[in-house]
Order: structure tokens, then C-alpha cells, then sequence
């Protein structure tokens, strides 16, 4: 008798496939939610938080956290620390994966991995996202030099030391132009606030 495990490790086993497993994967390879639970029960299947799951065994990349919180908040993007760690930026190494939602939007229910909510809107909100897969899972993420600009803005949370970090070591490793974080910094209003580092650097 086939494993009612088969249909997910096709889809794990796939170039850039799938290491978390939703609901709506579940539906496309033909298991009720009941058979899900047996299979959570039997060892078969591991629950990674609300709604998600991995295989045994999985071999997830270094930011599974990543891609846990993405599937969790599908509409969220990572940003600030968390952004700076994945784009190699800077020193800073975060406990919690640090997302923005819009300021409107109700507050993503993530049990799993911690995370720390932004509130970002208007052209903030939406400027500057990329996506990335990551475990099978697309990741959006806000640009280098947004998520510089982000931190001069919030500095206030992270602290000054951290946002002039992130923008020497941005440029001087060129992951981002003087032009482009100028841009960034127009949309997150922070002009004034970045213009004399800019201009020392």
C-alpha cells in the first residue's frame, strides 16, 4: 500500500521544492484533513506551527524561519533586522524574524518562529518588495537599500548604531547604489535624517 505520503515528497523532491506543507497542499495531493492528522499522529508528518507542517527527515535550508513565517503571513514582509541578516548586511543576528503588515491589517496569528510586527503604510508599505522561494515557499522581502532606509526611520527602535552600520557596509559592499537608498529614503521620509551620513560617507 502507497504511503499517503507519496504526493508530498513528489513535490518535495522537485527542483526548489516544497520543504513546508499547508492546507492547501494537502488538498492538492488528495488527503482530508482527518488522514493529515493520522499522519501527524503516526510520525509521518510534523507540525511546524498553525497550518504548517514538514516531512521527517526534510533537509529545510538555514532560513526555515523564514519560510515558516511567509507561509503563516503570506501578505507580511520581512523587513529591518531580519532583512539586513538575509541580504548580508551589517553584523546584526536577530532572535525574531521582524515583519512588516500594513497598519490596517489585523495582526498575523504566527505561534511559530517569533517574530516582531511592524506597522508600514502607503507607499512605505509597498515600495521596494522583492520575493525570493525559500524552502519551496516565496519570501518577500524589502530591498537592501529600503531596509537601510527602513532603519535610519526606525531608528529609534533599533538604534542609530545599527541603521549607520547598515548603510557603510551597504555601500562599501556595493549591495545597493547612493542613488537607490537616496530613493528609498525619499519614500520613507528620512532625508534629513540620512543626507550628512550620506555625505560623510
Amino acid at each position: 500500500m502507497r504511503t499517503n505520503t507519496d504526493a508530498l515528497s513528489r513535490m518535495a523532491a522537485r527542483p526548489g521544492g516544497k520543504t513546508v506543507f499547508q492546507p492547501r497542499d494537502f488538498a492538492r495531493a488528495g488527503l482530508h484533513p482527518e488522514q493529515v492528522r493520522r499522519l501527524v499522529r503516526d510520525g509521518k508528518l510534523q507540525r511546524a506551527g498553525r497550518g504548517r507542517y514538514l516531512l521527517p527527515g526534510a533537509a529545510p535550508s538555514g532560513d526555515i524561519g523564514l519560510a515558516l513565517a511567509a507561509a503563516a503571513a503570506p501578505a507580511a514582509t520581512v523587513c529591518l533586522l531580519t532583512a539586513l541578516r538575509v541580504h548580508e548586511i551589517g553584523t546584526q543576528a536577530p532572535r525574531e524574524i521582524w515583519l512588516a503588515v500594513d497598519r490596517r491589517a489585523a495582526k498575523p496569528r504566527i505561534d511559530f518562529p517569533p517574530v516582531r510586527i511592524m506597522r508600514f503604510s502607503g507607499k512605505a508599505l509597498t515600495f521596494g518588495v522583492q520575493k525570493r522561494i525559500v524552502d519551496g515557499v516565496t519570501v518577500r522581502i524589502y530591498s537592501p537599500a529600503k531596509t537601510v532606509a527602513d532603519c535610519f526611520k526606525y531608528r529609534n527602535k533599533i538604534g542609530l548604531d545599527v541603521a549607520l552600520e547598515a548603510l557603510r557596509a551597504g555601500l562599501n559592499d556595493k549591495r545597493f547604489t547612493r542613488d537607490e537608498v537616496w530613493t528609498a529614503a525619499k519614500i520613507c521620509r528620512v532625508t534629513a535624517v540620512i543626507r550628512p551620513y550620506l555625505q560623510v560617507l
